[in-house]
């Protein structure tokens, strides 16, 4: 019965990929929406009020429609892969890729709080922290990219090294625009 399911596995795996690249949108483009949300509250009236209404009914858009229906798709799409093909769990770079993808999980679920928190203007991350949280997304995808191609030919020392450079990269690009920002006087 599965052999005769062999050729819808790539059918998954297409619904996967663009479904995880709209996911992944929704998450870098809140983080931003976030960050605009926070610098918004700290503004004068009635600029303050407009902005922030506004923000709101973004945040909760994109979250329904387009983040949190990506995420569900492309989690259901890589479990019908995986079912399809269960020999794929034997595979020590999927159980690294699992690890990553649970870890993504978590950072939705957690961004989904912050959603609720903002609606509710409670504003507990400042828009540097935001930032920062942000580019954890990055990381994560970079990291699931990295397994998926390299598979076994990946050597995890080399490539954990890697993604803490990559991440001490963001951190400290993210560190510049701050100053820069406060430079400029924004």
């Amino acid at each position: 019965m599965i052999e005769n399911l062999q050729p819808y596995y790539y059918y998954f795996l297409a619904v996967h990929i663009v479904f995880v690249i709209s996911w992944m949108a929704g998450l870098f483009y809140i983080l931003s929406l976030f960050i605009y949300h926070t610098e918004a509250n700290e503004k004068s009236e009635p600029e303050k009020s407009i902005l922030v209404n506004q923000f709101t009914k973004m945040e909760a858009t994109l979250w329904k429609i387009i983040a949190t229906p990506a995420m569900i798709i492309s989690v259901l799409a890589g479990v019908s892969m995986l079912s399809l093909r269960p020999g794929l769990l034997q595979a020590d770079w999927m159980h690294v890729k699992l690890g990553f993808v649970v870890g993504l999980l978590i950072y939705h679920f957690i961004c989904q709080n912050i959603v609720k928190q903002l609606k509710e203007g409670q504003f507990k991350l400042s828009s540097f922290q935001l930032r920062l949280w942000r580019e954890l997304a990055t990381i994560f995808m970079i990291a699931i990219v990295f397994v998926v191609i390299l598979k076994n030919a990946i050597n995890w020392i080399y490539g954990l090294i890697g993604i803490m450079g990559v991440a001490m990269a963001i951190m400290i690009a993210v560190k510049l625009y701050k100053n820069y920002r406060k430079k400029r006087g924004e």
